[in-house]
């Protein structure tokens, strides 16, 4: 008994104290009964926090992904990285499970109060993650359920009054408005950045069985700069949207689209007629998530049904693939094929009725439970390494960074923002680091970087450091070899500053090892690869983003090019087949039957590879694909396109594709070296107009004229042919120097380059030798030998340095076909032929003329008495007009001038 006397009283106290700090915890706060909704940044954090006193908070329906063992509720100053660095964690439990929906009492740690919390987060310090945050204060009042759209502090976007769950994979939630004629849908699906996500009201005559024909939905999804919209479509038949010749719409259309079509008076009055407002919109964690508005009893009865909050109605549902705007169609478009509501196979869109009624805030037997669990979380742009290809590493805003908070600025690689790299053990990597002096690169297992070992957090650094560092006036290039001893998961990191960079992730061979040579295509959006083995040739293409089919051409574009498409069906097929393209729309795509072998195609991450061998040069004859040789010698120009659906039947406008590239790249393949079919550049363009101005217009000019002006009086054909030569070198100078200034200095590979050398060396030496000219004799004597060498050499260079000029422009033409793809350049090449065959055309006819007037001199001199010698002087230098006088004024004399007569005959 005196035993337990002290063990009873010590219990006493303990309970004691415990009710004294319970009195206390419920007496220091003005925040008690405080509620507000967690803001989600990540981990599909959700649920309300409420304060129950000065030490304890309720957070209910708490849904979560998990985190790491060190994620915690966690206090803070704010919401950016430099705060939540400096903050500690609020309490004890970690955050590294997965909570569904679940109503739970947390505890402040010893020495923590409210007013030391501004913020409470969820954080993960070990990867520097915020999943999510609430700001509690007395100015945030529970926001109110009449309010269409509350902007108090304490609500939060991503939060509603109830949730009903579709499907595994969708679900709708609502916050009802009645006295606000409105209400608040968010719609929510575990799908790739690709998809569409379709929610309305279905039309429900009694006693029918509903229809998707005469629905109300709206079409939510994202652009391709990862955007949110949400727009009001109307279901006219279940097919993608059509333009009908006589000009009416069907199908699965905007509402907008209706009143411009069709001819109705009703119709036109609601032209432009959109009563859905977005609100909202993220991508995280590989789901999407997206908010809006819309009326209950809308003004619109002809495409928008009027939903009654109080009674069970049937509502519709879908998720499938978005084609983007086209030139065509300026809006987003659902593709729609057959399937069911367990649908998830690529290509193949799910839908369902449902009864719905919007008063029950529970959801009834559809409660939404737990966050939703998308298997793939990366929304990152992927790029895989290739061993001959450098990535290209530099700086910019950071604008769908993968894990909040997001720092100001991050690395980009081949000009995607923080994307998920992909590298092969065994094959080098390497980085051309162009994000400026104060960047450094290096390779880190710390997945934030900036230097953990500064934060006294260790690290391993597989590759760069300080000096890995350039601008694109200088880059540096860092070669990273990974290993066998190299983790599967490492990261991209700047060695100032924490969270720039993202993960890299380390496999064992690929691609790379099975083929000899790859490049990037245009955009770097597809990596190309082959490998020559005697007469044939193994491909494999792989795109580096997500898409429904990946093809590609061989050709300068699309139309007129042979085409190789691969893609994975609704039942995870892969299919790759050959085509010819002759036009832009589907009936222009002809299925071709090549001699083409080994073919294997999948999905990697949403991604398309595609691999196939095919011969050189096809053994048959009669049909259009035998002629798709390729030449290993000359260069092959590949093309290539993406698109979301395809399919092996006809094609329409939902196979058009999304993206393509906006040029050829000209491989070859002997080498394993490529460049792009770059457009013409204007200065360029300056430089052909100039060489045809002085080859084609000025020299021929003035050669023209000291052959067929000399009869005329005074020295016009000396003037003529003089200014002409000098202006023809002169632009000629000038078409030189703005290729050379334009290209960055001389290069000599073209057979161009080489001619219009020797044409320009040889203008200038013409000037030179007209300088040189020996005199003739005064006395009507046979020239001198060096006269009349020079005669000879001048004639003969000059012509000959214009038919090489003449040669170098249609040079210049070939040269601008091969290397730009010019589209004129048969019609350039016809023009200038036409315009020579008018110069030799005026030519024959100042000849003519000019033998018919040498004719007639010597009729009319028959048979008279003359003064003098009939042939011109021939003293004038071409260079210096001047000499020409003085040598008159040098045989003017005041002695008698002798003259002699000469009889004439007849």
């Amino acid at each position: 008994m005196a035993v337990m006397a002290p063990a009873a009283l010590l219990a006493i106290l303990c309970l004691a104290g415990a009710a004294a700090a319970a009195a206390q915890c419920a007496a220091n706060t003005s925040l008690a009964g405080q509620q507000a909704d967690l803001r989600m940044s990540q981990h599909q954090l959700r649920g309300r926090v409420e304060v129950i006193d000065g030490c304890s908070f309720r957070v209910t329906a708490l849904d979560l992904l998990p985190g790491s063992a060190s994620a915690r509720w966690w206090r803070a100053d704010g919401t950016d990285l430099d705060a939540l660095s400096r903050g500690e964690p609020a309490a004890e439990e970690p955050l590294d499970r997965t909570f569904r929906s679940e109503s739970l009492v947390f505890r402040l740690l010893p020495g923590l109060s409210w007013p030391l919390v501004p913020v409470l987060a969820a954080y993960d310090p070990l990867t520097s993650s915020l999943f999510g945050f609430v700001r509690l204060s007395d100015s945030n009042a529970s926001p109110s359920s009449d309010s269409p759209s509350s902007t108090s502090a304490s609500a939060a976007p991503t939060m509603f009054d109830s949730c009903a769950e579709l499907s595994p994979r969708f679900r709708v939630r609502w916050t009802l408005h009645e006295a606000n004629n409105s209400v608040d849908i968010g719609l929510e699906a575990a799908v790739g950045s690709e998809y569409y996500m379709a929610f309305g009201w279905a039309a429900d005559p009694a006693g029918e069985k509903p229809s998707v024909i005469g629905a109300d939905l709206v079409v939510a999804g994202f652009t391709e700069d990862g955007l949110p919209f949400a727009d009001d479509y109307f279901v006219t038949k279940y097919s993608e949207c059509l333009l009908r010749e006589d000009g009416s719409v069907e199908g699965v259309c905007p509402d907008t689209i209706y009143g411009g079509h069709n001819n109705d008076s009703t119709s036109a009055k609601l032209s432009n007629f959109n009563d859905t407002r977005l609100v909202y919109g993220h991508r995280r964690d590989g789901v999407s998530f997206v908010r809006f508005s819309r009326p209950l009893v809308p003004g619109d009865n002809k495409y928008d049904v009027a939903v009654n909050a109080s009674r069970n109605m049937t509502v519709v549902w879908a998720i499938g693939l978005l084609r983007p705007p086209d030139s065509l169609r300026p809006y987003y478009l659902p593709l729609m094929s057959r399937g069911g509501a367990g649908a998830s196979s690529a290509g193949t869109t799910a839908f369902a009725f449902a009864k719905l009624n919007l008063s029950d805030s529970g959801g009834g037997e559809r409660r939404c439970v737990g966050p939703l669990d998308a298997e793939d979380k990366e929304d990152q742009a992927r790029i895989t390494a290739e061993r001959k290809t450098p990535l290209l590493v530099t700086v910019g805003p950071a604008l769908h960074y993968p894990n909040p908070p997001n720092p100001d600025k991050v690395l980009y690689i081949n000009k995607k923002e923080a994307p998920l790299l992909k590298v092969e053990r065994g094959v080098p990597v390497t980085f051309s680091i162009e994000a400026g002096h104060d960047v450094p690169l290096y390779i880190t297992s710390d997945p934030v970087g900036g230097n953990a070992t500064s934060r006294n957090t260790p690290e391993v650094i597989y590759a760069g450091g300080p000096k890995a560092e350039g601008v694109p006036a200088t880059p540096t290039e860092l070669v990273w070899l990974p290993d066998r001893n190299t983790p599967d998961l490492v990261y991209y990191q700047s060695l100032y500053d924490q969270k720039m960079g993202w993960k890299i992730q380390v496999v064992d061979g690929g691609l790379s090892d099975m083929y000899n040579n790859s490049v990037l295509l245009d955009d770097q959006q597809v990596t190309f690869f082959w490998t020559l083995t005697g007469d044939s040739i193994n491909i494999a293409a792989r795109g580096e983003k997500k898409s429904g089919y990946l093809a590609i051409g061989f050709g300068s574009a699309m139309v007129n090019s042979y085409a190789y498409v691969g893609w994975v069906d609704g039942n995870g097929k892969g299919h790759v087949k050959s085509y010819w393209i002759d036009g832009k729309d589907g009936m222009s795509v002809h299925e071709t039957h090549e001699n083409i072998t080994h073919k294997r195609c999948r999905s990697e991450n949403g991604a398309v590879v595609f691999e196939f061998t095919r011969p050189l040069a096809p053994s048959c004859s009669g049909r259009v694909e035998c002629k798709n040789i390729i030449d290993p010698t000359t260069p092959l120009k590949v093309i290539w396109a993406m698109g979301a659906q395809w399919s092996s039947g006809p094609l329409s406008l939902k196979n058009m594709h999304s993206d393509t590239s906006n040029r050829p790249i000209r491989i070859l393949l002997l080498s394993g070296l490529a460049e792009a079919v770059e457009d013409l550049r204007p200065v360029l363009a300056v430089h052909g107009f100039m060489m045809f101005v002085a080859w084609a217009i000025l020299l021929p000019g003035g050669i023209m004229a000291v052959r067929y002006l000399k009869h005329l009086k005074g020295d016009l054909w000396f003037q003529a042919h003089t200014y002409l030569q000098y202006s023809g070198i002169a632009v000629m100078l000038l078409g030189v120097l703005f290729a050379v200034a334009e290209l960055r200095g001389f290069s000599f590979k073209s057979r161009h380059a080489r001619i219009g050398a020797v044409a320009f060396t040889f203008a200038f030496v013409q000037p030179i030798n007209a300088y040189l000219r020996p005199d003739k004799t005064e006395n009507g004597e046979y020239s001198p030998a060096n006269r009349v060498v020079w005669e000879y050499l001048h004639i003969i260079t000059g012509r000959s340095v214009a038919i090489v000029g003449i040669v170098a422009l249609f040079t210049g033409l070939q040269h601008l076909g091969h290397r730009y793809g010019s589209k004129n350049i048969k019609g350039l090449t016809c023009g200038l032929i036409l315009w020579f065959l008018s110069v030799a055309l005026v030519t024959a006819y100042f000849e003519y003329m000019s033998i018919k007037r040498r004719r007639g001199s010597a009729d009319g001199l028959s048979g008279k008495w003359v003064l003098g010698n009939t042939e011109e002087d021939d003293t004038v230098d071409l260079l210096q007009s001047e000499r020409v006088v003085s040598k008159m004024e040098s045989n003017s004399s005041p002695e008698p001038m002798e003259v002699q007569l000469q009889p004439l005959k007849g």
